[in-house]
Parts: C-alpha cells; structure tokens; sequence
C-alpha cells in the first residue's frame, strides 16, 4: 500500500486551518484549535482510529466556535479523502458501539464516493462547559460532504452530555480504524462492484 498521508490548508476570512494525517499511524493527535472541548474529542478519533492527526486553527471564537468547528470538519474530509486515494484494498465498512458509563453510541461508515449523514443524538444538554453540542452536527456535515463517505450516528442512551459525546467519537474512530484497514484478500482489488467508488 503507498503512503496514506494527507496535508491539506484551507484559508478563509473566518478561518486558518492545517490538517496534517497518516492513516497507519499510532494514535498521536496534536491539537490547537482554540476549541478545548473538540480537540478533546479529536483526540479520541486519532486515539482509536489509530490515526496521526494534527490540526491548528485560527478561528473567529470570539465571535463564536461555530466556524471553526465547521471548517475543521470541512478540512479533515478533504485531508481524509486524500490520504484515502482510490481505496482499492481497504475494507471500505466500518462499524463500532463504545459504551461510557450509561452512554452507548453506534457508528456505522462507508467509503461510498456518496455523501451521507444520518445523526440521532438526543442531547440531555444543550451545551457541554461552553460548547454549544449542536456544533457536531456542523462538523460531522463537513466531515462526510468532503471525505464522500456515508456515515450513520446514533447514540443509543446516555444521560450525561459528555458521555454522549465522547462515546460517539470514540465509536466514530473504531469505525474509522476498521473501515480504513487493508483486506490483504482484497489487494488491488475495489471494494465495489462498480469498479470504483
């Protein structure tokens, strides 16, 4: 398999963000976002996906962390489909439910070339400290619309926000990991009977 890294930019008058990623790496994330809670749970996509991840963002929080959340999302997609390339050998699906105390979470994903996003979070709180918890579906919308994947999240109960949260990340990585394996059954081979995805 050739080298599954991505570094990508994205500059707007809202935001400045670097995207730095290598799919066979060992879990080490580097973070500085400006965003405390989301470089939390970026943590755990690199920490369980198995993922080396490095984001910096200069964003308008002082307006709000609506655009940094969203770019952030926006700018991993593009980082994440470009260190994908033409997925021949991987795995293409991925699945994992992660417990966290009396939270569970599913997340299902698919290197689909089509993207989708099916969110059932029932929020017990409308904000974590400062986070707003509505911003996720802005990251996850960025995420899937620009890695072209179909991805289905839902978070099966959970009383505590922070656990809600933190499961569906955590799934969100296993899921990750598990799609992004390479088949060694399926060297050279699409995961697709289209013949490309």
């Amino acid at each position: 398999m050739s080298d599954r890294s991505a570094s990508v930019s994205r500059d707007t008058l809202e935001t400045q963000i670097s995207v730095s990623l290598n799919l066979d790496g060992s879990g080490k994330g580097e973070f500085a976002t400006g965003v405390p809670f989301l470089e939390h749970m970026l943590d755990q996509i690199a920490r369980h996906g198995l993922i080396d991840l490095d984001i910096k963002c200069q964003g308008d929080t002082h307006i709000d962390d609506h655009h940094s959340v969203e770019d952030i999302g926006i700018t991993l997609g593009q980082a994440m489909a470009q260190a994908v390339g033409n997925k021949k050998g991987i795995r293409r699906y991925g699945h994992a439910y992660v417990p966290l105390d009396e939270a569970l979470s599913r997340v299902v994903i698919d290197f689909s070339g089509r993207p989708g996003l099916v969110m059932d979070i029932p929020f017990t709180q409308k904000r974590v400290g400062e986070f707003d918890t509505e911003l996720f579906s802005e990251f996850f919308h960025g995420f899937v619309n620009h890695a072209q994947v179909t991805l289905h999240i839902d978070c099966l109960r959970g009383a505590n926000v922070h656990h809600q949260i933190e499961t569906v990340f955590k799934a969100f990585g296993r899921a990750l990991r598990m799609a992004l394996e390479t088949d060694p059954r399926m060297a050279g081979m699409m995961p697709s009977t289209k013949g490309s995805l």
